[in-house]
């Protein structure tokens, strides 16, 4: 099929998912926008990307970054900020709940004072601020189950669609090679990986809104729901095929056995029985490397026993970490002066400037107080979700499956960065969680008189989730 006919076809099919996921029943704010760009950039390419703008000469990208990426981001925050403002009733019980989340960003700003490079250190912890403002724009929204569903669609109805026609019909801008000489399917992304792991969020999404659609059956428009979403989530495993990443196609098996055990009778509303699942999952991973079955698990993945490559590269990064309690500052080992040990311990991989562990990563930048509270969030953002499930088993497995995935992910890529799909789907699930959750943020939220413009709402974000009627 030539690329123009291709292309008008599926322009033709994402207007009709758009159209056939459309409810005017429900009026949305007019700020989802800001997180819908946000993910829709960060799941992609940068604007200068999609424009092809060189960066200007003698601008170090690597420290500089591009001055107007730089500036599409500052404008995203700052609306989002000032959506906020509106909304701060809610924001404050929502950040006082999620006081793991505030202490981790707290300690990554104090760190940029040990960086070898502060300032852009600091630059780099405003673009993290920014992934939590994005997240708390969708939360504390007007309808905010409504927001997470369209936040979701928004950027999945485009993006997965527009990869594979990319890949298969434009592979100029869909694939590439790897710095080995490999080709991999890029899709509107520059690397398979970060393909891989936006299809695993927004196809994580996608399950969800299936499920969500086939619960609601009184829902007058339930049939052309069903299909937008069914077609988003068939988008999404051609993706994750595509991508040939085996990281994210496990975290996303994972993930969906997880939400749809949440649906079971003999698990819904029982918290003791998803402790039991998740038990269950983890002793079948030990027991396989207990009785060294680990060689063939990780050959059915796709991968070489080391990982390829990547235990290698663990062994060179940790011992080069310049302090093992404090790391080397926010965001700041990969543009370090110790990176001439690291590549000097790598017989290959020289390219590389990730540790491909968001664990170790955390630690190479801010050491064994940086893991504590990665650990801290990680297991306190569970028990919110496995908490969530009492009163909505729904949004619950979509938490929990968003953190586990997470967490497992980050186990072979740097998955608790800035600006990366994956950190912005943890936040997301833990402040979600939250809000279910805590009972502090039931008290706190107050009806509120806001603007008639949709960016905030005048009914407590409690009611709007449904869980106070």
């Amino acid at each position: 099929m030539p690329a123009q006919i291709a292309t008008l076809i599926f322009a033709v099919g994402i207007a009709g998912l758009y159209w056939l996921d459309r409810d005017k029943s429900v009026r949305m704010s007019k700020a989802l926008w800001l997180p819908v760009i946000w993910l829709g950039i960060v799941s992609s390419r940068t604007v200068t990307g999609w424009l092809g703008i060189a960066p200007p000469a003698g601008v170090d990208t690597q420290l500089d970054g591009s001055p107007v990426d730089r500036f599409v981001f500052m404008v995203l925050l700052a609306a989002g900020v000032i959506a906020l403002m509106g909304r701060s009733n809610r924001t404050k019980a929502l950040l006082k709940a999620s006081w793991p989340l505030l202490l981790y960003f707290s300690y990554c700003l104090l760190s940029t004072l040990w960086s070898p490079f502060p300032d852009v250190a600091f630059k780099r912890w405003i673009k993290a601020i920014g992934d939590l403002v994005m997240v708390l724009v969708v939360v504390t929204d007007p309808e905010p189950l409504e927001a997470l569903r369209r936040l979701f669609s928004r950027v999945g109805f485009l993006l997965l669609p527009l990869s594979v026609l990319y890949i298969k019909y434009y592979p100029a801008l869909g694939r590439g090679y790897d710095p080995s000489g490999d080709p991999m399917n890029t899709g509107v992304t520059t690397n398979k990986n970060t393909l891989g792991v936006v299809a695993l969020v927004l196809s994580l999404g996608a399950l969800w809104g299936v499920k969500t659609v086939l619960a609601a059956k009184d829902e007058p428009a339930r049939r052309r729901h069903l299909l937008a979403w069914s077609v988003f989530l068939g988008f999404g495993l051609i993706v994750l095929s595509m991508a040939h990443s085996s990281t994210s196609l496990a975290c996303f098996a994972l993930g969906s056995l997880l939400m749809l055990a949440s649906g079971l009778p003999v698990i819904r509303c029982r918290p003791g029985a998803v402790h039991a699942l998740v038990l269950s999952i983890m002793l079948v991973g030990v027991l396989t490397m207990l009785f060294g079955g680990d060689a063939t698990v990780v050959h059915a993945l796709g991968r070489e026993t080391d990982f390829t490559g990547r235990t290698e590269i663990w062994a060179a990064v940790i011992p080069a970490c310049p302090n093992r309690l404090i790391g080397a500052g926010y965001e700041s080992f990969w543009i370090g002066p110790w990176l001439t040990q690291v590549y000097s311990n790598l017989s290959r991989y020289m390219h590389v400037n990730e540790a491909h562990n968001g664990y170790i990563e955390v630690y190479l930048n801010l050491g064994w107080l940086g893991l504590i509270l990665i650990s801290t969030i990680l297991i306190g953002g569970y028990r919110r979700a496995v908490a969530a499930f009492r009163r909505d088993p729904g949004l619950g497995g979509l938490a929990l499956a968003l953190i586990a995935a997470s967490a497992v992910y980050s186990i072979t890529e740097a998955g608790f960065r800035n600006l990366d799909p994956v950190w912005i789907a943890l936040l997301l699930a833990i402040v979600a969680a939250s809000v279910i959750a805590d009972t502090a943020v039931e008290r706190a939220a107050e009806p509120l008189h806001e603007p008639a413009d949709g960016w905030t709402s005048d009914l407590p974000v409690l009611d709007r989730f449904g869980i106070n009627n």
